[in-house]
């Protein structure tokens, strides 16, 4: 997995040294310890980033970088970031929202709202990817979970799922992820699976080339 901002490393390191909440603005940033961090709808702001809190970003609003360690990071209809990022949360993306970035949790689900946009890779270690009628520019990659690209998603740079690493990540392991690609959905690039996996493709639904698993079609709207 990719870093974390440095704000969120430190504020862990404040947790552990009983340090008291606090909270701080700069640079038009909102910092948090211990507790949630709310973006007002439409509100402009710059990295707003908590530690054990939520991140909620209105409808409508833009930020640059979204993150939390313990917590989930919401974005709003038509809201928009450079980056999400969590430790132990969901991410979820409101309809016809965008991220010029990555959007990344270890230990989370992501969910992308229809018509939501994400410019770079979608990426976790355990928890289900969802698409609903969503586009992803850069690729999905996971270890422990699901993946739905839903109907009418689509997807450039492929789909990874990763072997489990042998000193981290042991839960789900013995668990083959599901993967699902919905009717009329596009996916492009290889799909690649470094372990075993379920994986059901739509007779509609158009990909790249398939390594390391074997399509089952199915016909409606799900498996």
């Amino acid at each position: 997995m990719r870093r974390f901002p440095t704000i969120l490393i430190l504020a862990a390191l404040a947790l552990g040294l009983g340090l008291p909440p606090q909270a701080s603005a700069r640079d038009n940033d909102l910092d948090k310890v211990n507790g949630s961090v709310q973006v007002e709808a439409g509100q402009q702001v710059g990295d707003v980033s908590t530690v054990n809190g939520a991140v909620h970003v209105g409808d409508g609003a833009s930020v640059r970088e979204a993150s939390t360690v313990n917590g989930k990071v919401e974005l709003g209809d038509k809201a928009q970031a450079t980056k999400l990022g969590t430790v132990n949360g969901a991410i979820s993306l409101g309809s016809a929202s965008r991220v010029s970035g990555e959007v990344s949790t270890v230990n989370g689900s992501i969910r992308l709202a229809r018509g939501a946009d994400v410019g770079g890779r979608v990426g976790n270690v355990n928890g289900a990817i969802t698409l609903d009628g969503a586009h992803v520019a850069g690729g999905i990659g996971t270890v422990a979970g699901d993946i739905t690209v839903g109907a009418d998603s689509r997807v450039e740079g492929g789909v990874l799922v990763d072997k489990p690493n042998n000193g981290w990540f042991h839960w789900g392991s013995e668990r083959k992820p599901l993967i699902v690609i919905g009717p009329h959905a596009v996916v492009q690039g290889t799909l690649e699976f470094r372990r075993e996996v379920v994986l059901k493709v739509s007779d509609s639904a158009q990909i790249g080339p398939v390594k390391g698993a074997t399509p089952v079609k199915f016909s409606g709207a799900t498996p």
